[in-house]
């Protein structure tokens, strides 16, 4: 290690300058959602790293039989000869460059091909009238994925790339951001990459086999066959892929650590990689910019000598001047940006984002972000959403955030796997705080490196303020558990000394792990927190998973036949709670650094309480696999924001129903709420802080409307009227602007009214979506944890009265975007959106 410590702040030179002109510029080619910060587009020349994205071609192969699979394993040949173009040696068919891949069908990158199976039933499952009984099947949510499905379970990827001739003497690499799963990369025949898991990001070199001048054959073999967890994991290239062009002196992949305190004191450590065969001087020129890209430290630049193939590490101390904190409130990202001179010339520039923030963890206190206390309002997420699984566009990635802000959230935790980049990205700009979880709990080595690209990979988020490594383990309260947890932790301290360490227990508190881990986390048993606060009062705790509510939206009544439960934030499964009882235990006790929900969107999968068929996705979420909001949603961002709210519960159409007795409840955090049926008071109740109020209400067809009081006057009015027959649909979108990158989505949300406008709460019309101009429908989703409608279509059924579109742009084409969505029998609606500018750098 080098160490050059710096304490003081140079002026900025007018390179710094450039950069921050550069960023200007390019920070306004995409088009945001305004609600959400753009990040900083700077130039990374002469460093390359563009989108390979694009123009792939995809097929199904085949898990056991050769012929089917292209011939791949045909004989025990496979990997005899690298880059054989005899037939009787090569990988496989499909890998050799002039493959015919015409009849395969054309795909963009994300892409799951999981989801564009159908369900499939297990007949052979028998119910064992347990309390956990669960078809296995049913974990995944019922798609042909696994040992019992060879012929779906396996994917093939083609692409063809040219690369010029004036590529020689760089080093060129491929990286992906993950694949599930199994993945085997074969460039120009040659097999070059082999990824166990789904999803750690891996690179393969490609320097030396690259056909400069020419064009380049890029085949990935994708086995889904054996799964990493237990949810739905979707299947294929699902994240993103780049191809990085680079100078042999550079700064490699996740070179840069930036850590920062509150009194501006900045360390920086810098790797540098000489991938040639003659040593090189060089000279290290950082600037640092603020949010805006303006130029606002320039440490002094460092020289070296870099021996030929060897690493370097360079440490530097500066001090960063009046300093904007990264918060909740304001989260701010600083970037520094790295050049690397040899011979006086600029060979490579790298961009790190970073925030100036603290953390803490208090057994006594919570959780303290920059010296000031904030009780964690989390959720757990998988990667999933309907119309699309587990590719989700970077812009829906957004948008889900912004859905769980909404409600309040502060804070999330990917579970139970490392996240796609673009996400933690997303919650850097949107002050979102985030519990990084690897997804096996091993010290074996491979699962180690798994760890160790997590955090090398993500260590500069602001956002990330805790490693996870495991959940619900098997030896999470054994000595063994102990011992594996102190070789992991030893491995995290050493990449990353300033976050603390937690895993999610569900057993085993105050034995085994718990004096490894520096935060406890809880996995519901919320009642137990009280006692063991008090054995070990050393240990800080948070609830890593809470409540799981069940409920289904728009539902008020349990329906075991139709796999529904009902949405009064009344049932949950035996090992959990509800939300008001979780939410109000954490929200009283000042040590606790508060907790995230099991879960913020529903998911495939794990379709608790109904594990079976036909259930296909779960009902934990506070919104549903779409983003609807549930009733819950409205409990927690009563208390959750401190803006006053009133929600009334449920619909007011129970034709049949006429005189029985509805409950009806209101999540409000104003002091007192009044209801009233057709004009006639029902009676007030006083609102308890974390707590709802409900009423037992006679049917009668018309109107239910409350009132909601503070200081004795009537601040907020909600109500709920019975609705005539469907006979309209409205459309609406998160946005009107998108770019023309063939990346950028719209969500659009189709309501199904009646003649008056009312919505319609049962209504099940089968909305089409037409689409006129640049962009596509690239799924379609309704929240229904039994539907088995494909959700890679153009067509779907409203579920109690709301269903949902995903429109994507197409590369370099601008223009009007014109959507409709009809139904039946009812008027139709549409939506335009302008579609410009923002392509991608690609290939």
């Amino acid at each position: 290690m080098v160490d050059f410590s710096r304490r003081q702040a140079l002026a900025a030179t007018a390179g710094a300058a450039a950069l921050a002109a550069a960023s200007s510029a390019g920070a306004a080619a995409k088009p945001a959602t305004p609600a959400t910060p753009a990040p900083l587009a700077i130039d990374l020349t002469p460093r390359e790293r563009l989108s390979l994205d694009f123009g792939w071609r995809f097929a199904l192969g085949h898990a056991q039989d050769p012929a089917r699979d292209f011939g791949f394993g045909a004989n025990q040949r496979t990997y005899a000869k690298a880059g054989a173009s005899a037939a009787n040696w090569w990988v496989a068919g499909a890998a050799q460059p002039a493959f015919d891949d015409s009849a395969w069908a054309p795909v963009t990158l994300p892409h799951d091909w999981g989801v564009t199976l159908p369900f499939v039933d297990n007949p052979a499952y028998k119910p064992a009238g347990k309390p956990d009984d669960e078809d296995l099947r049913a974990a995944h949510g019922y798609k042909p994925l696994g040992r019992e499905f060879p012929d779906t379970s396996v994917g093939w990827y083609r692409k063809t790339f040219a690369l010029p001739a004036a590529d020689a003497g760089k080093r060129l690499s491929i990286e992906f951001d993950g694949a599930f799963r199994d993945a085997l990369v074969i460039v120009n025949g040659y097999v070059l990459g082999h990824e166990d898991s789904g999803y750690s990001p891996f690179r393969v070199d490609i320097t030396d086999i690259a056909n400069l001048g020419g064009d380049n054959s890029l085949v990935v073999r994708v086995d889904a066959s054996i799964g990493e967890g237990w949810f739905y994991e979707g299947a294929g290239l699902y994240r993103h892929v780049w191809l990085v062009k680079t100078a042999p002196v550079h700064v490699p992949r996740w070179g840069v650590f930036v850590r920062a305190k509150l009194d501006g004191t900045v360390t920086i450590d810098t790797d540098l990689i000489n991938e040639s065969d003659a040593a090189a001087a060089y000279e290290l020129l950082q600037t640092v910019l603020d949010g805006q890209g303006r130029p606002v430290l320039t440490p002094m630049a460092a020289q070296g000598r870099l021996p030929a193939w060897e690493r370097q590490s360079l440490s530097q101390t500066v001090q960063l001047a009046n300093p904007v904190l990264w918060s909740l409130e304001n989260p701010h990202l600083y970037s520094l940006v790295t050049e690397v001179k040899v011979g006086g010339a600029v060979v490579d520039r790298f961009v790190t984002p970073f925030g100036v923030r603290s953390i803490a963890f208090d057994a006594d206190k919570g959780f303290l972000l920059n010296g000031q206390s904030v009780k964690l309002k989390g959720t757990c997420n998988h990667q999933d959403h309907a119309g699309v699984g587990a590719a989700i566009p970077d812009a829906l990635q957004v948008w889900r955030l912004e859905q769980l802000k909404s409600m309040g959230c502060n804070a999330y935790r990917a579970a139970h796997n490392p996240p796609t980049p673009e996400l933690l990205d997303a919650c850097d700009r949107l002050g979102v705080l985030v519990i990084d979880e690897t997804r096996r709990m091993s010290s074996d080595e491979t699962s180690l490196d798994e760890l160790e690209r997590l955090v090398r990979r993500d260590r500069n988020h602001p956002s990330v303020i805790l490693w996870s490594i495991g959940n619900e383990e098997p030896q999470q309260g054994t000595a063994r558990g102990a011992k594996v947890a102190r070789t992991m932790k030893r491995l995290v301290n050493r990449l990353d000394p300033t976050r603390p360490i937690t895993a999610a227990m569900d057993s085993g508190f105050g034995e085994g792990i718990t004096e490894v881990i520096d935060v406890i986390g809880f996995n519901y048993r919320h009642e137990k927190m009280d006692d063991f606060h008090a054995r070990f009062p050393h240990i800080p705790i948070i609830g890593t998973e809470s409540a799981s509510t069940v409920a289904t939206r728009g539902e008020y009544a349990r329906d075991d036949a139709k796999s529904y439960v009902p949405a009064y934030d009344t049932e949950h499964p035996w090992w959990a709670t509800t939300a008001e009882k979780w939410w109000s235990h954490a929200a009283d006790r000042p040590w606790m650094g508060g907790g995230f929900i099991w879960t913020g969107f529903d998911y495939r999968g794990e379709p608790t309480p109904f594990n079976r068929w036909p259930s296909i996705s779960s009902h934990f979420g506070a919104l549903d696999t779409c983003g609807f909001p549930k009733d819950n949603y409205f409990y927690y961002r009563a208390w959750w924001r401190s803006e006053p709210l009133l929600h009334l519960l449920p619909h007011w159409n129970w034709e049949g129903r006429e005189g029985q007795p509805i409950a009806v409840w209101a999540h409000s955090n104003c002091d007192r709420v009044e209801l009233f049926l057709n004009g006639k008071s029902q009676g007030v109740r006083d609102v308890a802080r974390n707590h709802h109020v409900e009423w037992s209400v006679p049917y009668a067809p018309g109107v239910i409307e409350a009132h909601g009081y503070k200081g004795g006057k009537v601040i907020l009015r909600e109500r709920r009227e019975t609705a005539g027959p469907a006979a309209a649909l409205r459309l609406t979108t998160d946005r009107h602007d998108l770019a023309a990158d063939g990346q950028d989505v719209a969500i659009l949300k189709v309501e199904v009214l009646d003649a008056k406008g009312r919505p319609v709460p049962r209504a099940d019309a089968l909305v089409s979506f037409a689409v006129a101009g640049p962009g596509q429908v690239i799924g379609v989703g309704n929240g229904n944890p039994t539907s088995h409608e494909p959700d890679v279509a153009s067509q779907r059924k409203a579920f109690n009265g709301l269903c949902q579109a995903i429109v994507r742009t197409r590369r370099g084409e601008a223009g009007e975007l014109r959507v409709t969505a009809s139904a039946p029998g009812l008027k139709a609606a549409s939506v335009s959106l302008k579609v410009e500018g923002g392509r991608l750098a690609t290939l």
